[in-house]
């Protein structure tokens, strides 16, 4: 393993996890950022962030940061940081090609004395058991004696401002006791808020996968709790509320669980506990609720229209936000695109807009053309499903311009006062 003045970093993948790194490491050592993009390659030699994590201004001044879609431009490195994503397929089943490609990528460039570290949400044991086999069979070096590997997950949380990749908590970890202090004196180069040197890389991955894990499960029971008192006629908003008074009650609400994280990595972990013949029925009970939640949400607006005797076929509805989160970009694994899917199977004419989406990543992927809110025809509903900014804390009227006498408003998110919305989640 290299000193410190003798690093040279290239890290592989430059999306919301990748490009912050590069960037924040650049300030300190030479780094190339490596991504198959070349659209995105170029849009950021040019300032331009579609993730919006990194300012135009701090890409302009990385001086020490050479971008590119070269597989050549990583040979120089001595470490090498993976942030590709990982997704699951068509059957929730992990996806490990990005993951793989990376590690061929890696491994005809390796070197002695080198070290790859893997950010990526993984299952216990995929680092050691599915990338180290693939870097040793391309390089042709062996592991622990020719080069080195660590796990540091990422935290990065998207559109949220106040955490920054500096100040999260960095958990470390490495292939042997002296990789484990190297990848942790690296993290610590950067990372204001500390890191945490796990004492395996296994552990680092299962510490990973179960931080969305348990979000995933609080959530679903949350929607599960809105469901009933839905049922029972109490406002779900004034329970949460009142048991928040307690000092240990988790503060979760209910609501659509997409995204590339808390949605995707709970099958990471159910998927390597069913590969040793054990079956997860807690984790994928929450997943069943929280895949359900689409269903559930058109098939209670559409009883609301059948009760005002709004004729459901045909009928033109809004729905305000389709990112997976507030105040980000980011569309992918959005189960706002399931909600549209299920009141369009009842015949309904469903418009989107959102602020913060790419129109035309938005009709690419989902074949969904986002609208402007003004000059349409008023709706008969409108569905607020993102707690985007530019709707938060609007009038009654703002919303009513956009819907017919007596339209219903359907509030996800409590994004209105509770008096102002129709029916709330």
């Amino acid at each position: 393993m290299k000193k410190t003045e003798d690093i040279k970093i290239a890290v592989i993948g430059l999306g919301y996890v990748g490009l912050p790194l590069a960037v924040e490491f650049s300030k300190k050592f030479p780094v190339v950022g490596f991504d198959i993009n070349y659209i995105r390659v170029e849009d950021l030699k040019k300032g331009l962030d579609s993730t919006k994590e990194v300012g135009s201004e701090e890409l302009k001044v990385a001086s020490r940061l050479e971008l590119s879609t070269d597989a050549d431009s990583i040979s120089g490195a001595n470490v090498y940081i993976v942030t590709v994503p990982t997704p699951i397929d068509e059957y929730k089943h992990p996806n490990l090609m990005p993951l793989q490609e990376a590690s061929k990528l890696i491994g005809a460039h390796l070197s002695s004395g080198d070290v790859v570290i893997y950010e990526s949400t993984v299952f216990p044991g995929c680092t050691e058991d599915e990338c180290v086999p693939i870097l040793e069979s391309v390089s042709g070096l062996a592991f622990n004696k020719d080069f080195f590997v660590g796990y540091s997950p990422e935290r990065i949380n998207p559109g949220d401002p106040s955490r920054h990749l500096r100040n999260i908590t960095k958990i470390t970890s490495g292939s042997t006791p002296g990789a484990a202090v190297f990848v942790d004196e690296l993290y610590q180069a950067i990372i204001e808020a500390g890191t945490h040197c796990a004492s395996s890389i296994k552990v680092a991955e299962a510490a990973k996968v179960i931080e969305n894990t348990q979000r995933d499960l609080n959530i679903a029971l949350v929607n599960e709790l809105a469901m009933i008192f839905n049922q029972l006629g109490i406002d779900t908003t004034e329970v949460l509320s009142a048991a928040a008074t307690k000092w240990n009650f988790l503060p979760f609400q209910p609501g659509l669980v997409g995204g590339h994280c808390i949605g995707v990595d709970p099958y990471y972990l159910t998927h390597k506990a069913q590969s040793i013949g054990f079956n997860p029925e807690i984790i994928l009970a929450g997943r069943r609720t929280n895949d359900g939640m689409a269903k559930y949400i058109a098939s209670r607006l559409v009883k609301e229209m059948a009760k005002r005797n709004v004729n459901v076929s045909n009928a033109r509805i809004l729905i305000l936000g389709l990112t997976f989160k507030e105040n980000c970009p980011d569309i992918r694994n959005t189960k706002v695109v399931d909600v549209v899917t299920e009141l369009e199977d009842y015949s309904c004419l469903v418009d989107v807009h959102d602020p913060h989406a790419d129109p035309i990543e938005t009709d690419r992927e989902y074949g969904i053309n986002l609208v402007e809110l003004s000059g349409k025809e008023p709706y008969d509903a409108l569905i607020l499903a993102v707690a985007h900014d530019q709707y938060v804390n609007k009038t009654k009227a703002y919303f009513s311009l956009m819907l017919k006498p007596g339209g219903i408003i359907y509030d996800l998110k409590n994004i209105v006062p509770a008096l102002l919305s129709d029916i709330k989640l």
